[in-house]
């Protein structure tokens, strides 16, 4: 089979304002046309004058659309659509509409079977009776609650790829690698578009920062491993870095639930490796097959890469946390307060006593800062710590990321030094008050930047572009900041 088609999917209240929609997805193979939701739905208003073969969609109430008529009415579209020439038609598997997946245009009808509450038991068997009907394309797209549940899929990708007919994905977040990579599961097509209850992203997002159209088997497969990533700048960096250098390789979110349902997906689709965050810096450790000394010192890892099919850990974190201070802070000999006891946490504390510096952790269950301590011969410390004990203060906490939260109030910040790993916002507020009592501040983007290019060396064995790099993070950042004000 060749290259996976991009299908648009486009909605709309009226017939015209659909087709102003339709025509402005040019980066579209296919556009699919949803009249359930239209007050006018006029079969040939929406089909005349198109640039662009479509998919005429008029899906139910009762399978996730927005169609309100009787059932009658609604077949009596779609059969207006294949009598009127729509080069495909979408027609529920559970609609029984046996007159159109039956009759003369059945080659153009894409027998549709939508499941909202998980894996069905028997997918294989349901996927057998559909394909048994005289349906040009079946179409089967479950909803993941976790990332394994797409292996039920991949494991499906050699019938679809002998079809070529059949479209194979997965709905939510945990999905999202069934869009991106849909060749890699024989799909015959992928869809993209506003509907982020289901987990598309735009076509835009598909084409310029995945380039979903150079994807091929050949393509290699990197990506972000962490309990929620959608919204990670990490596939915008090393994405850019990939086009920038001309690589063929690309890197997707992998929002996994465990490290254990990371690590059984990742096998499956053999990925060439992975980024790692919270909260499987830890767990991971335990499931590769080898680690670098510097992360089995660290017990933590950020970085994955495979070779030969052996998963090799590394942590590029200690690195780059220390880029940001060369040249501008004096280590040696510095009292230095590390906020948290994760991962993070641990590399941070290791760099600086590496670079011979005073090391106390702070973490809101002292156990747990014990634990970092004793792998990286510091102290501990009170939660949060006391004014006046520290000169650097680094917070390798989630606090403040995507909010205005901080984890040390205004009036103890009375260090020299203030590092935030925080990068969303690129400015905490956290900095804004250490800048305004005088500490001299450095942002989360310089250390983000620093461990990707770490990554992406230990990755591809070549210097990572990193201003291309940095100017794609703060470009996503921005992206995601006018995305939060949309909402509100």
């Amino acid at each position: 089979m060749g290259k996976p088609l991009l299908c648009v999917t486009v909605t709309a209240a009226t017939t015209a304002e659909l087709r102003r929609r339709r025509d402005e997805a040019t980066a579209a193979d296919l556009v699919e046309l949803r009249l359930d939701a239209l007050r006018d739905p006029d079969v040939m208003g929406a089909l005349s004058g198109r640039k662009s073969p479509v998919v005429v969609t008029c899906r139910p109430r009762w399978e996730g659309g927005e169609f309100q008529g009787s059932e009658e009415e609604r077949r009596r579209l779609l059969a207006a659509a294949l009598a009127s020439g729509a080069e495909y038609v979408d027609v529920e598997w559970r609609a029984r509409f046996d007159d159109l997946t039956a009759g003369p245009h059945a080659a153009r009808v894409v027998l549709s079977m939508h499941d909202f509450e998980g894996v069905p038991d028997d997918l294989t068997s349901k996927l057998r009776a559909m394909r048994s009907t005289l349906a040009g394309f079946v179409k089967v797209a479950i909803t993941a609650k976790r990332l394994t549940d797409c292996v039920a899929l991949l494991d499906l990708a050699p019938e679809a790829r002998r079809s070529g007919r059949l479209v194979l994905l997965a709905m939510g977040d945990y999905g999202l690698t069934t869009r991106i990579l849909a060749g890699r599961y024989g799909s015959a097509w992928t869809y993209a578009g506003a509907l982020r209850s289901v987990g598309q992203i735009t076509a835009e997002t598909m084409q310029n920062q995945y380039r979903f159209p150079s994807i091929s088997d050949a393509t290699r497969v990197y990506g972000i491993v962490g309990g929620s990533v959608r919204h990670s700048v990490s596939p915008a960096m090393h994405n850019a870095a990939f086009r920038a250098l001309n690589l063929d390789a690309v890197y997707v979110p992998f929002p996994s639930v465990s490290a254990d349902d990371f690590v059984a997906f990742g096998r499956a689709l053999g990925i060439a490796g992975a980024s790692v965050t919270i909260p499987h810096k830890v767990a991971l450790c335990d499931r590769l097959d080898e680690m670098s000394p510097g992360a089995r010192r660290i017990g933590a890892i950020n970085t994955i890469r495979a070779e030969r099919g052996r998963w090799i850990g590394d942590n590029t974190d200690a690195g780059g946390f220390l880029e940001p201070l060369q040249g501008r802070v004096p280590l040696s000999g510095l009292h230095a307060a590390v906020l948290g006891a994760g991962g993070a946490a641990r590399a941070v504390a290791d760099a600086l006593s590496s670079a011979r510096c005073s090391v106390r952790i702070h973490a809101r269950r002292p156990e747990q800062a014990e634990s970092v301590a004793m792998l990286t011969s510091a102290g501990v410390g009170p939660w949060p710590p006391e004014p006046g004990t520290w000169e650097l203060l680094i917070n390798c906490t989630p606090i403040g990321y995507g909010n205005d939260e901080t984890p040390v109030p205004a009036d103890q910040l009375t260090g020299r030094y203030v590092y935030d790993l925080v990068y969303n916002p690129p400015v905490t507020r956290l900095l804004r008050d250490a800048a305004a009592a005088g500490c001299q501040t450095i942002s989360g983007v310089d250390m983000l930047v620093a461990q990707a290019c770490g990554q992406f060396r230990w990755w591809t064995g070549l210097r990572a572009p990193a201003g291309i790099m940095r100017a794609a993070a703060l470009e996503r950042l921005a992206e995601s900041t006018r995305e939060e004000q949309q909402v509100v």
